[in-house]
């Protein structure tokens, strides 16, 4: 395929132009002549520089790669077709659809914006954290870095022990359980050539603990609603875990809330001064 500079040019514009820094979760600021967003917004949204991303509005840039058109669609919250006219338009085919792509909804997003002073975090099917907002790095830490199988909780937590140092020790055999008993469900679901189907395979080649509960063959095991989270400086908290669902991205927007007047309300108010900041 062919790059189409003008087509792209224009297309970056007018989306740009349509967001609101609300819209994307940033702050408005009180001297704002643009309509819309700015470049240098788009730009951080994106993770690259302004003036890469100047040029492509400009029609005079390099051709952007794959990495680069997902990331500027991600932080232009295109949906999933905006996102395939924007790889056309670049000169790429656009990427699988469905349940192994990682192109979080607009919708989905906008909510997620606007959790900044919650626990929260958008995962995949797997496991795989894509987002977080700045309290949930301070509660279980920066997970967004991992590559390979590593990238999944369930993956981390048969292969290295530090993951489960941050659940109670009463909830692990559990968990343990549901891990094995979800990725059986996923990979039949998926079949023998998805992600999933290769995650399970990799698990019973190194974990004995897993290849026992992969024989038991459990099914329909879903995570409590409460979880004991042990926070390195603050000891346990017992949060609920709301869920919301994006079926046909097979991504959740998971957000961890206390009962006011609780101990663990109390901690987690105390997870803001730990935060990391800037975080996103």
């Amino acid at each position: 395929m062919t790059i189409d500079r003008a087509g792209l040019a224009g297309f970056l514009r007018h989306r740009r132009a349509a967001l609101q820094p609300e819209d994307v979760g940033l702050p408005r600021g009180r001297r704002r002549r643009t309509d819309g967003l700015r470049r240098e917004e788009v730009a951080v949204l994106a993770h690259m520089s302004p003036d890469y991303y100047a040029r492509l509005e400009r029609g005079t840039g390099p051709q952007p790669s794959e990495q680069m058109v997902a990331a500027i669609a991600q932080g232009l919250h295109l949906s999933v077709v905006e996102r395939d006219h924007l790889f056309r338009l670049a000169g790429h085919h656009p990427p699988q659809r469905g349940a192994s792509s990682e192109h979080i909804s607009p919708g989905l997003l906008r909510v997620f914006d606007r959790l900044q002073d919650t626990p929260a975090e958008i995962v995949t099917e797997l496991g795989e954290t894509l987002r977080q907002t700045p309290l949930g790095v301070a509660l279980t830490g920066e997970t967004t870095g991992y590559t390979g199988p590593a990238r999944s909780l369930g993956f981390r937590w048969f292969t290295d022990p530090a993951t489960r140092s941050l659940y109670a020790p009463r909830d692990h055999p559990f968990m343990s359980r549901m891990w094995a008993s979800g990725l059986r469900e996923i990979a039949t679901l998926r079949g023998r050539s998805s992600r999933a189907a290769e995650l399970a395979d990799t698990l019973l080649a190194r974990s004995e603990e897993f290849r026992e509960l992969w024989e038991l063959h459990e099914v329909g095991l879903r995570p409590e609603e409460t979880k004991h989270f042990v926070h390195p400086e603050l000891g346990e908290l017992e949060l609920a875990c709301q869920a919301l669902v994006d079926p046909t991205q097979s991504h959740s927007l998971l957000v961890y809330t206390a009962i006011p007047g609780t101990e663990s309300y109390e901690k987690l108010q105390l997870l803001s001064v730990i935060a990391t900041p800037g975080v996103r």
